[in-house]
C-alpha cells in the first residue's frame, strides 16, 4: 500500500500578475491534487485583472483560494497564508508568480524534503529573458559579475547550504522561528534563513529541480529592484550584526566610487576607479556576447552596472538611515 504524502500549502504572493497567474495556476493544480495541497494566492491589491482570473479558477477548483494581503509585501503574504490556512499542513511551498517551473516542481520538493529530512529545501534560480533588456539582465544575473557567484544562481547537484531561493519549508520550523520578518520588503528570505540556521534547522539545495526567473524589462525597474535588495541586505547586517561576504562587499564600493568621480575636476585620478569599473563591466558583456555568439547580451555589462549601483546605493542609504523606502519585493 502506498503511503500518503504529507499535506502541503502552496502559496503564491502576487501583485498585478494577470499575464502569468492563469497559466501558473493551471500548471500547479495537478500537483496540488497529487500532494493533497491547497493553493493560496495572496494578492497585494492587483488592479490589472489578476483578481478576476484567480476568482474564475477558484470557482472551478476548490483547492484554489484567493487571499487579500493588505500589507502588499511578500513577507506579509506568506505569513498571512500560513497563519490562516497552515494548520494541519506539514510543508509550505512558496511560488513566485513571476517565474517558470517544471510541471513536477512541487513533487520533487516534497520528495527531497522526505529523503533528506531537511527543514527547508531551496532551489537554483536561473534567469531568462525575451526582450533585449531582459536578455541582457538575465545574462548579468546568471554571471559571477552580476551575482558574485551566489550558489543559488547556478545549478546544483544537491548540497547542504546556508541560503538559497526559497521553495519548501517545514511549517513547524517556519512557525518556530516566527516566520518572515514583515519589516523586510526585500531580502526577507536571507534574513529568515539566518534565523533558521541559528535555531539549528537545516537547509538543502535541491539537485532535482529549479525555477526560472524573468527579470525586469527596463533598466529603471532593474535599478529599483536592486536598490531594494541593497536595503534588505543592509537591514540584515544591522539586525543580526553579521559581516557581509566578500562577494557582497565588493559592490559596496560602487556608490563611493561614483561619488569620488564627481571630484575629478580637482584631479583626474578621482575618476580612475569609476573608469576601471565601467571598463570591466562593459568588457565582460562584450566578451560574453562574442564567446556565446549572441549579440543581444552585449549589454549584460550595462545591466550589471545598474545592478551594482542600485544595490550599493540601497545598502548605503539603509546603513546611514537615509530615505527609507518601502515597496513590494
Amino acid at each position: 500500500m502506498t503511503q500518503a504524502l504529507p499535506s502541503s500549502l502552496i502559496v503564491i504572493p502576487c501583485l498585478n500578475e494577470a499575464a502569468h497567474i492563469g497559466a501558473l495556476l493551471d500548471q500547479l493544480r495537478p500537483s496540488a491534487e497529487r500532494l493533497g495541497a491547497r493553493i493560496i494566492v495572496a494578492d497585494g491589491g492587483s488592479t490589472d485583472g489578476t483578481l478576476a482570473i484567480v476568482e474564475d479558477v477558484a470557482a472551478r477548483d476548490a483547492r484554489v483560494i484567493l487571499l487579500h494581503n493588505r500589507r502588499r509585501i511578500q513577507s506579509a503574504a506568506i505569513n498571512l497564508a500560513v497563519g490562516t490556512f497552515g494548520e494541519g499542513a506539514r510543508y509550505l511551498i512558496r511560488i513566485d508568480a513571476h517565474g517558470g517551473y517544471p510541471d513536477d516542481y512541487c513533487d520533487r520538493l516534497v520528495e527531497e524534503a522526505l529523503a533528506t529530512g531537511a527543514d527547508s529545501v531551496v532551489v537554483s534560480m536561473l534567469t531568462s529573458g525575451s526582450g533585449a533588456v531582459q536578455k541582457a539582465a538575465a545574462a548579468a544575473q546568471n554571471s559571477k559579475l552580476g551575482t558574485g557567484g551566489s550558489k543559488h544562481r547556478h545549478l546544483s547537484a544537491g548540497e547542504w547550504i546556508d541560503h538559497g531561493h526559497h521553495a519548501l519549508m517545514r511549517i513547524s520550523a517556519f512557525g518556530a522561528v516566527g516566520g518572515y520578518d514583515e519589516t523586510f520588503s526585500h531580502n526577507e528570505d536571507a534574513e529568515l534563513d539566518y534565523r533558521l540556521r541559528q535555531a539549528g534547522y537545516k537547509i538543502w539545495m535541491s539537485g532535482k529541480t529549479q525555477m526560472v526567473y524573468y527579470p525586469r524589462a527596463s533598466l529603471k525597474g532593474l535599478y529599483f529592484q536592486y536598490l531594494g535588495y541593497g536595503r534588505g541586505r543592509a537591514k540584515n547586517v544591522l539586525k543580526h550584526r553579521v559581516i557581509p561576504k566578500i562577494r557582497q562587499m565588493v559592490p559596496l564600493a560602487v556608490f563611493p566610487v561614483v561619488l569620488l568621480a564627481a571630484f575629478s575636476f580637482v584631479h583626474w585620478i578621482a575618476a580612475v576607479p569609476l573608469l576601471l569599473w565601467v571598463s570591466v563591466c562593459l568588457g565582460y558583456g562584450l566578451a560574453a556576447a562574442i564567446r556565446q555568439r549572441k549579440a543581444d547580451i552585449a549589454l549584460a555589462g550595462v545591466s550589471a552596472m545598474v545592478m551594482h549601483f542600485g544595490w550599493s546605493v540601497g545598502f548605503w542609504l539603509q546603513l546611514l538611515g537615509l530615505g527609507a523606502r518601502r515597496g513590494v519585493a
